[in-house]
Order: structure tokens, then C-alpha cells, then sequence
């Protein structure tokens, strides 16, 4: 079945994105011409691959029962000169423990079964479609 997220205009820069009963906006800062009512899209991607990666090393962590604490995960991005894109990211994981072998074989997993890692190292097709509504519909 497919994974659906809907975005529908509610300013003149500014989205709102649903997803499973959840909303979150999605605009443009003011230096590119946006209300700054929420992150942009790329931001959002990089929350996307930051917030897959953690889902899956957190449940990793928990379903080893391994004394590890206080995950952090941070992304960054090298923008590319154009088309518009990221041309490298990293993923950075960081926890308390004593052993960093385990935390090394358990931020494995997770990259492994990140769908958002994974569908980025495969380097998807994105296909665009459009259509006309009625005004006022």
C-alpha cells in the first residue's frame, strides 16, 4: 500500500503537510521570500533521513535491552551549485555508553533499515503529474 502525505496551500508561501492525522507547515524563510511559518522542504528531507535513522537505532537499542542513553543524531547537507540539490549528506549518531563496539553494530542496523537511507543511496525516480481543478473546488 502506498505511504501518502498531502500538502494543501494555506498562505501565500506557506503548506500544511498531513500525514496520519498529523500536520506540520512547511514555508520559506523571509530571505527567500517566505512567512518562516515552518522548515522548508529540504530541511524536512534531512529531518526525514535524521528521524528514520533514529527510529530505527532506537528500536535496535531497545530490542537488544543495550545500556545506551541519551541517543543524538545530527545531518547536515552540502547544497550543490545547481540543479537545486544536496550533493553529500552525513549522518552523525551520537549516545552514552561504555561500549562503543555494540553502539558501532547498533547504528549498522539502523542504517540498514532506514527506509529514507535507502531509498536515497538507490537514487529513486521521482515522476511529476499535474491536473486542472475547477475554480473554487
Amino acid at each position: 500500500m502506498p505511504v501518502r502525505v498531502e500538502l494543501i496551500q494555506t498562505g501565500p508561501t506557506t503548506t500544511r503537510a498531513e500525514v496520519r492525522g498529523h500536520a506540520l507547515a512547511v514555508d520559506r524563510p523571509p530571505e527567500k521570500g517566505g512567512e518562516d511559518a515552518g522548515p522548508m522542504g529540504g530541511e524536512l528531507l534531512l529531518a526525514a533521513l535524521g528521524g528514520c535513522f533514529a527510529s530505527n537505532l532506537l528500536a535496535a537499542i531497545r530490542g537488544r535491552d543495550a545500556d545506551v542513553r541519551d541517543v543524538r543524531v545530527a545531518v547536515e547537507a552540502d547544497p550543490a551549485d545547481g540543479p537545486p540539490r544536496f550533493a553529500a549528506l552525513r549522518l552523525h549518531a551520537s549516545a552514552a555508553t561504555d561500549d562503543g563496539a555494540a553502539f558501532a553494530k547498533l547504528v549498522t542496523i539502523a542504517e540498514r533499515g532506514c527506509i529514507v537511507a535507502n531509498t536515497l543511496a538507490g537514487g529513486v525516480p521521482v515522476h511529476v503529474t499535474s491536473e486542472v481543478r475547477p475554480a473554487g473546488a
